[in-house]
């Protein structure tokens, strides 16, 4: 409920305005002259203010001033008997919001102070968004050397229009990142599309990529129009490339060849400039050896390739990571967090990670979801991160059969909390099921 602080030294006025807006489902605050609607506006922090022009000793253009000087963000409509063109424009340039003259219409004064609500929450959630965008570009550099280095590099390749290859295990980051380079580059401004090149069939994937004419197959009762076109003058995120069947490497080839491309059941070569930057988790250049992508798409793609790292070796950049999942998450669940305990602190830094940065985020959003105290603690988080180091760290293994062993363990517990499904397994996990299906192969886990 909105909260309204109204100022007025008539207490008729006061009444009335009370009335008509405690009927419309606001919460009010009154206050009788300039001097307590100040100490009002500190103690009851109003979602708005409707202020008389005209009142004694501090009248209020004086009153709006101090607001606006102490910072207050708040709309402030002015209310007067004289409304006059020059005090609308005097209160307007002052910063108030709108002007509504005495004696004043319900309606209008219900709908004035809808618009200006309606208009301060859309504000405020611009703000939040870009407080977040500002957030994940921070998160993408870290503080760690590794991430500096590779973020100096992307900043270059941001500059140019060359294809960029994001390479790393899964949940590093990718999209984060390409999103960044996205925004670091000329085509900030334009178009950002993400396409999944997991889990889809080969004719669901080019129609996604290169749209589709009108009775091109079954079910194809319009024209639309793909992602690349879409697209057109900013940039396109192939996310898992290395998963694409060998006939749409061949149209995508040719796209990179010509920029331009031809709709599914089309004829007509449309020319489009996107920027392409692709992201795997699989060894490209293994499947380029063994016959499973093709070369040449392969050096189309790698024209500048940034290997990310993984969670496990910019461990000084998992404060930061916690807090800023905390905050969101926090956010999202309307909660309230002082922070993340030292204790359980030390023990994300002490974990492998190995599902990286998504699986950082999954454990701190369970942890705000069911959390009761002030701050994360060590009962907040999953047993295998609370329980201290898992047998990955195991002396006499070395340092890849460690890994695997903390994977293993991660991935069977995962089974048997969900019962033996792989697809729910994947989801606790947070990675696509093709992924936990390969992770199963190459772990030998039936």
């Amino acid at each position: 409920m909105s909260k309204i602080l109204i100022v007025d030294d008539e207490p008729f006025n006061l009444d009335v305005l009370e009335q008509e807006l405690a009927d419309s489902g606001y919460a009010v605050e009154r206050a009788a002259n300039g001097v307590e609607a100040l100490a009002k506006f500190d103690s009851s922090r109003p979602d708005l203010v409707l202020l008389d022009y005209q009142m004694p000793d501090m009248n209020g253009i004086d009153v709006l001033k101090e607001l606006r000087r102490k910072g207050a963000e708040v709309p402030i409509v002015m209310i007067t008997a004289y409304g006059t063109i020059e005090r609308a424009v005097h209160a307007m340039k002052e910063g108030a919001y709108d002007f509504i003259p005495k004696p004043f219409d319900p309606e209008h004064l219900i709908l004035v102070v809808q618009k200006a609500l309606e208009r301060e929450k859309l504000k405020r959630e611009i703000e939040i968004l870009s407080e977040e965008l500002c957030e994940r570009h921070h998160l993408v550099l870290g503080k760690s050397a590794k991430m500096a280095e590779i973020a100096d590099a992307a900043k270059q390749a941001a500059s140019s229009k060359a294809t960029v290859l994001l390479l790393g295990e899964s949940g590093t980051g990718k999209e984060i990142f390409a999103r960044s380079i996205h925004q670091w580059s000329e085509r900030g401004d334009k178009p950002f599309v993400a396409i999944n090149c997991v889990g889809l069939s080969k004719e669901l994937l080019e129609s996604e990529l290169f749209g589709h004419e009108k009775g091109a197959f079954t079910g194809a009762h319009q024209l639309k129009k793909g992602k690349m076109e879409l697209a057109d003058g900013g940039t396109v995120f192939l996310d898992e490339v290395g998963d694409i069947t060998p006939e749409l490497q061949t149209k995508l080839l040719r796209f990179l060849q010509e920029r331009e491309f031809e709709r599914v059941g089309g004829s007509r070569p449309i020319p489009v400039d996107v920027r392409i930057i692709a992201a795997t988790n699989r060894d490209l250049a293994g499947d380029v050896k063994h016959g499973r992508f093709r070369e040449d798409l392969y050096y189309r793609l790698n024209v500048v390739a940034l290997v990310l790292p993984p969670l496990r070796e910019r461990k000084e950049d998992i404060p930061e990571l916690a807090n800023y999942f905390l905050r969101r998450f926090a956010r999202e669940t309307k909660k309230r967090f002082e922070g993340i305990a030292d204790a359980a602190l030390e023990r994300l830094l002490g974990y492998l990670w190995p599902g990286n940065v998504r699986e950082l985020a999954n454990v701190i959003e369970r942890a705000v979801v069911l959390g009761r105290g002030a701050r994360i603690d060590l009962g907040d988080l999953p047993g295998a991160i609370a329980g201290g180091a898992p047998p990955a760290a195991a002396p006499g293994l070395t340092y890849h059969e460690a890994i695997d062993a903390a994977r293993r363990e991660l991935v069977q517990k995962a089974l048997a909390e969900a019962g033996g499904n792989r697809t729910e397994a994947a989801r606790l996990l947070g990675m696509h099921k093709t992924h936990l299906f390969r992770l199963l192969k190459s772990l030998k886990i039936d």
